[in-house]
């Protein structure tokens, strides 16, 4: 493919590119929303004992250009028809030495490996040490800060892999590294900012005091530089657009204009919450965001504190709007995980694959022709499962936290199998309620959950949840939200949405509902007390054992 330059007029087409943990997208849309073309491709994974996750940036920018060229290809539109493209992404920490080089960030001393993942809580240490300082930042991330967050991270290599801290030239989120491999610019935006490096967006500048309380003062010293001192909405147009380097790349046109990025979870809520039609409005859905991770988000007119859900912060997503942001450390991956433990899983995982499908996918199948949602109780029977197997990132904020089942019996079979399934969504369910409680308790109204991402695509899913949290979930529209989102980013860097408001309600569109099934309210009334009386257990089990001395949670234990 030719790129040659826009033609004003002519480019009428957006690119969204949305980077998760295991896979690089990139989708085309139309000016209404509507996606034309999209692609895919796997990025390593890097795992290592100590909860270690790491990437590298050079892999997931080469599948992010593989990605744009591939679903430009299929779309058929010419590279001049593209008129701006914007990222999302992991919030997961880049390291770059000087001129861009990658820099290791383990003792293996990988220079590829330079990004440590979202996942990854290496820092918990670290975490826990932050929040026992009792900084007033720690109030604008739910009271504690979360090991999968930036200065935590920061702070494990600075006492770690000193060499690596002092020859970074930047740090980076992964959002923005991708828009400065873009454009070389260097600014970031406002949402990765604000939600995970503690930088205080509603009085537009970084608390030096935080940074030297908790051993980061040479980022301080050095005026931020190596982290941030352009801070800007996402959406804003970024430099002079792609570069030539960039664009070769990504087979489109020097000059493209690229947006300011989001984080993923984010740019899936700019998807979803702002969509014209469906209940509720901005102020009263709260995004539900389901792929690895789970991420909740409401907006608010007011600020609005709630212990134990990260913010409140300013602007990060819908601008002019005050954002808390919740969810569930694992979520797909922890279903994953669940199944895996059961004796019929690898027997069954490789009947899903002759069929061309996932084992989750075809165990939702099976219960839908079993009965579905109604027939859960006696799918699940006495199976309970907290699936917290990598923390609870809200409302608890507790990353010691463990998965917990209850109720196994000896059965071996995929009947089991689909039962622990289903507990475990119920489990994530109720999980989501207890977000929507705390949130309710200090006054932040929900009442419908907008569901996007990968693994909430499933209508038995979304059925759950609607039953597990005892509200309406509604769904975009559209097959792709979370890529829709970064698209509306390229349409207000690009000119054609005067603003992400404009952008949401002209480009997104909701369309089913699930409201909750009366027939089982009383059974998952009583499944939640017991999923709580489940999560008191384990934290009493590690006070017992003095496993898990905690990373200074927010909120104390249910129940207790």
């Amino acid at each position: 493919m030719t790129a040659s330059a826009p033609d004003g007029a002519g480019a009428s087409h957006f690119i969204g590119v949305d980077v998760g943990t295991g896979s690089a997208r990139a989708g085309v849309f139309d000016g209404t929303g509507r996606l034309l073309a999209a692609a895919r491709r796997d990025i390593a994974l890097y795992r290592e004992a100590g909860d270690v996750v790491e990437q590298s940036s050079n892999d997931i920018w080469r599948a992010v250009s593989a990605c744009v060229r591939e679903a430009v290809e299929k779309s058929g539109i010419a590279a001049a028809a593209i008129a701006g493209i914007g990222f999302d992404a992991t919030c997961s920490l880049v390291v770059l030495g000087e001129e861009g080089r990658p820099l290791p960030v383990g003792p293996h001393g990988d220079e590829e490996r330079n990004i440590i993942v979202w996942m990854d809580h290496r820092a918990t240490d670290q975490a826990r040490r932050i929040n026992m300082t009792r900084h007033p930042v720690l109030d604008y991330v739910g009271g504690a800060i979360s090991p999968e967050m930036e200065t935590p991270k920061l702070l494990w290599l600075a006492e770690t892999m000193p060499d690596t801290f002092s020859r970074a030239w930047q740090f980076m989120d992964l959002t923005d590294f991708l828009t400065w491999r873009s454009t070389g610019s260097l600014a970031r935006s406002v949402c990765t900012l604000t939600c995970k490096w503690t930088y205080l967006a509603h009085e537009d500048r970084w608390d030096e005091t935080y940074f030297r309380a908790i051993g980061l003062g040479a980022l301080a010293e050095e005026l931020f530089r190596r982290i941030g001192t352009e801070v800007v909405p996402g959406g804003t147009a970024l430099g002079r657009g792609l570069t030539a380097a960039a664009a070769a790349d990504l087979g489109l046109a020097a000059g493209t204009p690229v947006a300011a990025g989001l984080i993923d979870a984010h740019a899936g809520g700019v998807g979803t919450v702002g969509a014209r039609g469906g209940p509720g409005s901005v102020l009263s859905r709260m995004a539900y965001v389901f792929g690895t991770s789970a991420c909740t988000m409401s907006s608010t007119r007011d600020r609005t504190f709630v212990p134990g859900v990260w913010g409140p912060y300013r602007s990060a997503m819908v601008p002019g709007l005050w954002l808390n942001e919740g969810g569930q450390s694992a979520a797909g991956a922890a279903i994953d995980h669940l199944l895996q433990l059961h004796p019929a899983a690898r027997e069954t995982a490789g009947k899903a694959e002759e069929l061309g499908t996932s084992l989750s996918a075809l165990l939702a199948d099976e219960a839908g022709r079993r009965g579905g949602a109604r027939a859960v109780p006696e799918l699940v029977g006495e199976l309970h499962v907290v699936p917290e197997f990598l923390g609870n990132r809200a409302p608890f904020a507790d990353p010691d936290a463990r998965g917990m089942i209850a109720g196994l019996g000896m059965a071996t079979g995929v009947e089991s199998l689909l039962g622990l399934y289903l507990a475990g969504l119920c489990g994530l369910g109720y999980g989501a309620r207890q977000i929507v409680e705390a949130q309710s308790r200090a006054g932040i109204s929900v009442d419908t959950i907008v569901v996007s991402g990968g693994a909430g695509q499933s209508r038995l899913v979304r059925q759950l949840l609607a039953d597990a949290t005892g509200l309406t979930v509604a769904a975009s529209t559209s097959d792709e939200p979370v890529l829709l989102g970064s698209a509306m980013l390229a349409s207000v860097a690009a000119g054609a949405s005067r603003d992400i408001d404009e952008a949401m309600s002209s480009m997104s569109e909701l369309g089913d509902t699930y409201v909750p099934l009366p027939e089982t309210a009383a059974w998952h009334e009583r499944r939640f007390r017991a999923f709580e009386m489940l999560q008191s257990a384990g934290r009493a089990l590690r006070d017992v054992a003095g496993e898990g001395e905690g990373a200074g949670a927010a909120g104390s234990a249910p129940g207790a």
